[in-house]
């Protein structure tokens, strides 16, 4: 930005209206709530002129053209995924250099491969995303999911696979459903939400039901068979085992991490299975559950075991009392997932994925027994994505495992392993040719306020790098979901500028199992932000970084990370990327999803929880003539899990209450239509990490050029 335009940058105005509510005994001010409502005359004319300044700061950063160009061609690198094998077919995803998503590809058993579906010629205008799919049994059907404009509404397809003839769809209200299909691929068990004009108003986006459906008929004429009577908020899963006869489903009120487990025996006839509870919700515990090819129910649960265990028992007796502990909890690793190895010679094996400190490791084990019988080489420290073998109905590569591969320098790929030779080896690289920088990683480990210990990776540049250098920090801590390594195109662009990358393991998450998660949610939320100040504080002590070189980022629930971070430790970092952020933590559970995350934070329903949320609520504890770092929100307007009035409303406190100079730290507003939380396309990537990177290198002095 040139001299001129900086000495006019100036906020838009922003009435103050005044708002104070008496919650549970709290006075609680809220000026800006007008700006929750966008059609407001006042929140447009605002947003407007935030966008009008905020493009007016970016546009004229340095390095801008350099970091574009970086981010395309790291992005050049392309992906592909694990394939699913059905009957001798594999289906797989692949995203070429210069596609702007994946695409997903069927293999035919005589090694043909052809393009199954490309949302592209969908929809050119590249607002169209696939959401999941799923192959029939047989796989000759294929059920998808789309979604338009970031909305994330999936919108239910089969289509026929031999001739990519569109089957049936769409089937609307399909949010968040798994695919179960039954043998012979003409029923399968699905989730759909109830017609709006059946549910209350305010509740559209809640009320799922598991339904039984035939291809091609009327869903509004599907059978209804679970989720009448049980809470709103419910999400629900299902599987069928693969000889059809057993229906478990799974489901939980929001994301509370508490699970219900129902079983149904689909051989005793009847088109509505017989469901019996296994588990109930009240038992507080996580819990995923199938049968296995030798006829047992697999349970994986965090039951006398937070870092998870495996059992197994009878489905026609699947009580816990009845559960027997066929793999036990590790005291340092988290059990992830298990899979089913049919190696072919009448030895079978089960395939576990293990995290030890975010990094995945895999052993096979003897199902009967629960015996670890080998390790799988993997190529490095990083993430197994994806675990794949066989089924029955293929013919060959028995002794084959699958890998889906990432870490911090390689782009989506896949290994196999052999039984066999017990050696792992590339099996399908990144189609994409990418010149990556020399980066070295690490783990590290810090102590937190309280003392706990706490990992970070950190990306620098190879070599012993000068120091201090401008740091990068991100992280999550919550919703027990891990950060684990995997190929991060911005943190190797600001590396290869000359940055250092930091991913702390904070409390809320799963990197090390659901103790670790309960300890930084609810009342003891507050340890994930002291986790994160601590690994500030180390990085500055340690020498890599110093406070005016320290950015921080986050999204979502890191969104809400980095904003009690900005408001509780001004001083410690320089710049802030905020992005989908949850900020106003007395009335979240107002808006879109936010009532189905009051298991994890609170609710501001009940006088202690409030005083939970008070305490941090990033909005709330934004205080007048304090010095703020650079502040760059980043909203989408179609997001329909975290609505974007929480930055318009935290922006507009900063904007009044920050002592900084506007043009040295500004407070800024970026706003993009047609694009929601999750996915998007390559092009709006670069966009949107273009303006974020350029804005915190040129805040804490890193030249990208």
């Amino acid at each position: 930005m040139n001299d001129v335009q900086a000495a006019h940058l100036t906020y838009p105005r922003a009435d103050r209206d005044d708002i104070v509510e008496d919650l549970h005994g709290h006075q609680v001010a809220d000026p800006y709530r007008w700006l929750e409502d966008p059609a407001e005359p006042r929140t447009e004319a605002w947003s407007t002129a935030q966008d009008e300044l905020a493009r007016t700061w970016l546009d004229t950063l340095p390095g801008r053209e350099a970091v574009a160009e970086r981010m395309r061609s790291l992005l050049a690198a392309g992906s592909v995924s694990a394939p699913a094998w059905r009957a001798g077919r594999a289906f797989f995803t692949r995203r070429e250099p210069g596609q702007e998503f994946p695409v997903l590809y069927v293999r035919e058993p005589d090694g043909a491969e052809r393009v199954l579906l490309d949302v592209t010629e969908l929809d050119p205008s590249g607002l169209t995303t696939l959401d999941s799919w799923t192959p029939s049994l047989e796989g000759d059907r294929l059920a998808y999911q789309i979604s338009v404009g970031g909305d994330e509404e999936s919108l239910l397809h089969v289509l026929d696979v031999a001739t990519g003839d569109l089957v049936e769809g769409p089937i609307d209200r399909c949010r968040y459903s798994t695919i179960s299909w039954l043998p012979g691929g003409e029923e399968y068990f699905y989730i759909r939400r109830l017609a709006p004009e059946l549910v209350p108003d305010g509740e559209e986006q809640f009320h799922r039901r598991v339904w039984r459906h035939r291809v091609s008929a009327d869903p509004d004429q599907d059978l209804l068979v679970h989720g009448e009577g049980l809470d709103h908020t419910y999400y629900y899963g299902t599987r069928v085992s693969r000889d059809g006869r057993w229906l478990v489903i799974e489901g939980s009120p929001g994301t509370a991490r508490r699970d219900s487990v129902w079983i149904a025996d689909l051989s005793e006839g009847g088109d509505v299975p017989n469901l019996r509870q296994v588990v109930d919700t009240s038992d507080g515990y996580r819990v995923g559950a199938w049968v296995e090819r030798d006829d047992r129910l697999y349970v994986m649960t965090t039951l006398d075991a937070p870092r998870w265990r495996l059992c197994v028992a009878d489905p026609t007796n699947p009580a816990p009392a009845n559960w027997t502990e066929l793999i036990a909890e590790e005291p340092d690793s988290v059990l992830e997932a298990v899979r089913w190895f049919d190696t072919g010679d009448g030895d079978p094996q089960l395939v576990v994925l293990r995290t030890r400190h975010a990094v995945s490791e895999v052993t096979l084990h003897d199902p009967a027994t629960g015996r670890r019988t080998a390790e799988v080489p993997l190529p490095s420290t990083g993430q197994v994505t994806a675990l794949a073998t066989v089924d029955e109905a293929t013919e060959g590569d028995r002794d084959r495992l699958w890998i889906g591969w990432t870490d911090f320098a390689t782009p989506p790929c896949v290994h196999a392993y052999s039984r066999r030779t017990g050696q792992t080896a590339l099996d399908q690289q990144a189609p994409g040719t990418v010149e990556l920088p020399a980066v070295h990683t690490q783990q590290v480990t810090y102590r937190s306020l309280d003392g706990t210990p706490v990992r970070m990776f950190l990306l620098s540049p190879a070599g012993e790098p000068d120091r201090p250098r401008p740091v990068f920090m991100t992280g999550y801590g919550g919703f027990s979901l891990s950060r684990e390594p995997g190929y991060t195109p911005s943190a190797l662009a600001w590396v290869a500028a000359g940055g250092v990358w930091a991913l702390p393991s904070l409390r809320g998450g799963g990197e090390e199992g659901e103790e670790w998660h309960v300890s930084g949610m609810r009342e003891q939320k507050q340890h994930t932000f002291d986790d994160f100040h601590a690994a500030a504080q180390h990085l500055i002590d340690e020498g890599w970084t110093t406070a005016e070189q320290l950015a921080i980022s986050g999204g979502s629930n890191g969104g809400l990370l980095v904003g009690a971070a900005l408001t509780q430790r001004p001083g410690l970092y320089r710049a802030v990327v905020c992005s989908a952020p949850l900020l106003d933590m007395v009335r979240y559970e107002q808006f879109l999803l936010g009532r189905t995350w009051n298991d994890e934070y609170g609710t501001a329903d009940d006088a202690e929880e409030l005083g939970w949320l008070l305490s941090y609520s990033p909005y709330h504890n934004v205080t007048d003539q304090t010095d703020y770092p650079s502040v760059l929100f980043t909203v989408f307007e179609s997001d329909s899990r975290v609505d974007p009035n929480h930055a318009r409303k935290m922006c507009a406190a900063l904007q009044h209450a920050t002592s900084s100079d506007p043009a040295k730290r500004p407070v800024l507003l970026r706003r993009e239509t047609e694009v929601g939380h999750a996915a998007r396309s390559v092009s709006r990537t670069v966009g949107l990490a273009t303006d974020q990177l350029a804005f915190l290198a040129e805040a804490t002095g890193l030249a990208l050029d």
